[in-house]
């Protein structure tokens, strides 16, 4: 099948197009390199995967799914930064929604057959009244980036409903792995690793007992090959009559992508000291306004609808991860 996968340059989405290739599928990348980096296709451009450096809500994009005919869209370019999307909600939106309508309706007009979209766990939910949360759990953003995510997630459950075009949204966890930037699409877990093999100090916003749930990439990889499964059994007729029929909810066709356990921010630092050597302690500044106390994920609606579940555990993942990290870092020193 010929699939585009959109921000497919950044952290997650080079993964997912690495992973398409080793299925045989034949791969098209639109990203506009604002956080992605073509180091990052190096490997699927060698194994034939095209890429076209473009923002998603140009008007050009028509071109190329008027060129490339595209069988499936997988959507994970977004603007991601949560504190960015409180100071200049409008962008967040314009990348976000605004982009987005822009893929659908190009794949409304060129016959794609389904969308694999990258929402957020993390961010949906809001502060969580029960955990860990399923999909059909209260929604409650509280950044703009929340409610763009979950504004996504309506306007697909519109296109399925009344345009007829499956999707499946995947909500993440917090996604941690190789190729994860500390200075670009940050998480913790390359912030403090990072910091850790350089032997500089990281810092704990507030008391560290924030739980989240960090679910490795190479999980999430999976996620979305058994994601584009479900929509070929969705395009052959399978999962979609009820929505036609106008019974079709945002949590009808989403599954949270998580480990269902929280992690603390302390205990994260602890193994990754353990795993780096490091031999300081951490210093603590203040907590982020705005920051959610708790927020793990109850994947087991994926693994009955996808036969997903997670299988790299944390201490397995942050070794892969570090081992990454400290191969840059030497990489960068020679």
């Amino acid at each position: 099948m010929r699939i585009l996968v959109t921000g497919g340059a950044g952290f997650i989405g080079s993964h997912v197009v690495d992973g398409l290739l080793a299925e045989g599928h034949e791969v098209v990348v639109v990203d506009d390199l604002s956080t992605g980096k073509e180091e990052n296709l190096e490997a699927a451009l060698q194994g034939g995967a095209k890429f076209c450096e473009m923002d998603i809500c140009d008007p050009g994009l028509e071109g190329v799914f008027r060129e490339e005919g595209f069988d499936y869209v997988n959507h994970h370019a977004a603007q991601i930064d949560v504190r960015r999307s409180v100071a200049d909600p409008c962008e967040d939106a314009r990348v976000n929604i605004i982009g987005l309508l822009n893929v659908l309706e190009n794949c409304r007009r060129h016959g794609v057959k389904g969308v694999v979209f990258a929402s957020s766990g993390g961010v949906v939910y809001g502060e969580p009244q029960k955990l860990p949360a399923a999909e059909k759990h209260p929604k409650g953003p509280f950044s703009p980036y929340g409610v763009s995510k979950l504004t996504s997630e309506f306007y697909l459950a519109y296109y399925a409903q009344v345009m007829g075009l499956p999707y499946v949204a995947l909500r993440y966890g917090n996604v941690y792995g190789p190729r994860q930037d500390p200075h670009g699409e940050a998480g913790v877990v390359a912030i403090f690793g990072e910091k850790m093999l350089r032997g500089e100090t990281p810092v704990i916003c507030g008391d560290g007992e924030q739980l989240r749930d960090y679910v490795y990439v190479g999980d999430v990889v999976r996620a979305n090959l058994l994601a584009l499964k479900r929509l070929q059994q969705m395009a052959a007729g399978s999962g979609l009559s009820g929505c036609l029929k106008g019974g079709c909810a945002i949590n009808d066709f989403a599954c949270n992508i998580g480990t269902g356990v929280g992690t603390s921010v302390n205990k994260l630092f602890a193994l990754l000291k353990q795993i780096t050597g490091f031999t300081g302690e951490a210093d603590h500044g203040p907590e982020r306004a705005g920051e959610l106390r708790r927020v793990y994920l109850d994947a087991s609606k994926a693994k009955a609808e996808l036969g997903w579940e997670p299988e790299v555990s944390l201490s397995e993942g942050l070794r892969l991860t570090v081992a990454h990290l400290a191969a840059r870092l030497a990489q960068r020193n020679k």
